[in-house]
């Protein structure tokens, strides 16, 4: 790979010769890990057209640099970074030692605060990675999946993969969501009722925009998904956790001064417990009876394979106060980033406006391929086979968990986890950091709950990620890390 020539620039105020300086700038490119061993430098004719000064000035530089062994000519091919050229500095050092900035002083508000688990880059190099969200590439169908990219990419898509659809969004994608998707859910809707985002969390952020402003009261879960917290917190709204019991949310513990109700009542999370209809029907009641509308979190409903799913809010509602999230993030692969809000026309046309004035729109070769991969039955191949393989994960996971004595603190209709409870002297994030050293991940679940005070005993135990026939022995090791 060439290194371009307008990378380089001189400082007027450098002192000593253009030679010097240009020796100083390969070298410290090399130091500093910009310029890596065998890439091929400008040629001396490029670099110095480039800087407007003498080519022999430039030669000379990259003569000196070739002594100390920073550079290699080959023959009439130019010049390489020498494998044998210093090391780069450590990575991880500031870049800019000159930053006098306060930054504290000037940044508005803090987003880095965020108290999430950071699931660790190299997850997969571990032998039982108990982590959730994770996809497995043994279940993903890839083949076709590159055969419906291939496809958007064609001439006959191109404008669907290229133009700029400001504040609308793939056909194709809009139609299968409203004519498949939603009726799985018992849900109808037309397509100025739908809106398609870059996941469930760009869909919660902005359910959050629109619904609440300084004043207002949001209502969640407790455990809840600490994304949703850390949105919320952000709004300047009054938030009321209400902890939820093996039904979910429970109705009756409402507050009277809600806005806006958060829920995930497919699969809770993380407790992946699966609100009954009876307390759906009551949540509706209360939604009209107290004036306030819900965000229902559709969360793993595809992953209903201990019963069949239940039907949603949004099915259910009467009165138009449910707005509903679904996500394809998840059942097709993390980094898709694709999901969908339904909701009242007045509202997605708010949610519409507001989306286009931070990103246009998710990307129309994601939305078109995702749509054929869809449509021609790929993706409803690909539900039904990983249902299956979780099944089982879950089935030889209940197992292990029952034989060595662990205690589940949640449990659902299935999903993709299991939420737990280690001893109450047992802290789970200290937990978490001794079993990385036995090739085991879990994640501790501090951060899940949106109170001051956090119980420090539960972990969630996913079992999307990792193969069958390791879950007993990673279990096993979990067991003996507990009790020693």
């Amino acid at each position: 790979m060439a290194v371009s020539e307008e990378t380089f620039f001189l400082d007027p105020a450098f002192e000593g010769t253009l030679q010097q300086q240009i020796q100083s700038l390969v070298a410290e490119g090399i130091l500093s890990g910009r310029l890596r061993a065998g890439e091929k430098l400008p040629s001396t004719r490029r670099l110095a057209r480039h800087l407007g000064i003498s080519r022999i000035t430039v030669t000379l530089a990259y003569t000196e640099l070739q002594a100390d062994d920073y550079i290699l000519s080959k023959g009439r091919s130019g010049y390489y970074v020498s494998n044998n050229a210093p090391q780069p500095r450590l990575t991880g050092q500031p870049v800019g030692d000159n930053d006098t900035v306060d930054w504290d002083r000037f940044v508005g508000t803090s987003f880095s605060d965020a108290d999430l688990f950071r699931k660790p880059a190299d997850w997969q190099s571990y032998r039982y990675p108990f982590i959730y969200g994770q996809a497995d590439p043994t279940l993903f169908d890839h083949a076709n999946w590159r055969l419906c990219a291939l496809q958007a990419l064609g001439l006959r898509d191109f404008e669907a993969m290229t133009m700029d659809y400001f504040e609308r969004d793939d056909p194709r994608l809009v139609e299968f969501i409203a004519r498949h998707s939603l009726p799985r859910r018992g849900i109808l809707a037309a397509p100025d009722e739908i809106l398609v985002t870059l996941g469930a969390q760009n869909a919660l952020w902005l359910a959050s925009e629109v619904l609440l402003r300084p004043g207002r009261t949001a209502v969640i879960e407790s455990p809840c998904y600490p994304g949703l917290r850390s949105i919320l917190e952000r709004r300047g709204s009054t938030i009321l956790p209400v902890p939820v019991d093996s039904g979910g949310l429970p109705v009756d513990q409402l507050p009277n001064a809600a806005d806006v109700v958060f829920v995930t009542p497919s699969h809770h999370c993380p407790t992946s417990v699966t609100m009954p209809l009876n307390r759906r029907n009551e949540l509706l009641a209360r939604a009209a009876e107290d004036d306030f509308v819900i965000v229902e979190d559709d969360y793993e409903f595809e992953m209903s394979f201990v019963n069949p799913p239940s039907p949603a809010l949004k099915s259910l509602d009467k009165e138009g106060r449910v707005i509903h999230i679904g996500s394809f993030s998840k059942s097709l692969f993390p980094g898709l980033r694709l999901g969908y809000i339904v909701g009242s026309r007045a509202f997605i046309r708010e949610a519409r406006a507001l989306r286009a004035t931070v990103l246009r729109h998710p990307p129309g070769h994601v939305q078109r391929t995702a749509a054929y991969f869809m449509s021609l039955g790929h993706y409803d191949a690909l539900i039904k086979r990983t249902a299956r393989a979780l099944a089982a994960r879950r089935e030889v996971m209940m197992s292990a968990i029952n034989d060595h004595g662990l205690h589940i603190a949640g449990e659902g209709q299935g999903g993709s986890s299991f939420w737990m409870r280690a001893p109450d002297e047992i802290d789970a994030g200290a937990l978490t950091e001794q079993l990385r050293g036995e090739g085991v991940l879990i994640e501790p679940g501090a951060a899940f709950f949106p109170v001051e005070k956090k119980p420090l005993e539960y972990f969630r135990l996913a079992y999307s990620s990792i193969p069958k026939e390791r879950i007993p022995d990673g279990i096993a090791r979990i067991a003996r890390a507990i009790k020693s």
